[in-house]
């Protein structure tokens, strides 16, 4: 049996403590990581990055339609989540954003998200949650403009 974990099979509390000691950390990563990702979609939509809209190297979304506005939350959300900026609102509008893309987009082809491709936009909605309930954490601009 490993030191670390007692007959139940639970961290005793040294490793406990190092692991939530990492919290904040993980926090920031789990932030800025997911503000990361979300960015690339929108610049995808306005600037045609990644492989362009669509597919179509190069092409963007027409700014003024469903698309081009989710690719303005898209990379301005996930900006403002990297440094995060006003995290609370942002996280939680961008996890409306990703809970209509889901329901439009996934799942009317039916099924599990799995089987519609919607694991993506639901975990971000889970990821935002998280983000809207616990604000941005420690290192982070919000952090900073409460002190």
């Amino acid at each position: 049996m490993s030191s670390t974990t007692s007959h139940a099979g639970h961290l005793d509390s040294s490793a406990a403590g190092t692991l939530a000691s990492l919290g904040p950390i993980a926090h920031a990563v789990l932030r800025i990581g997911a503000g990361l990702l979300f960015m690339e979609h929108g610049l995808q939509k306005l600037f045609g990055m990644f492989g362009g809209f669509g597919g179509t190297p190069g092409a963007t979304a027409p700014l003024a339609s469903q698309m081009g506005l989710a690719g303005i939350l898209e990379t301005g959300g996930g900006l403002l989540l990297v440094l995060g900026l006003f995290t609370r609102p942002v996280a939680f509008l961008l996890a409306g954003e990703m809970l209509v893309a889901y329901f439009q987009a996934h799942f009317p082809r039916g099924g599990w998200p799995l089987e519609n491709g919607g694991e993506l936009p639901l975990l971000y909605v889970v990821v935002f949650l998280f983000l809207a309930a616990n604000g941005a954490g420690p290192a982070s601009l919000d952090a900073r403009r409460s002190r």
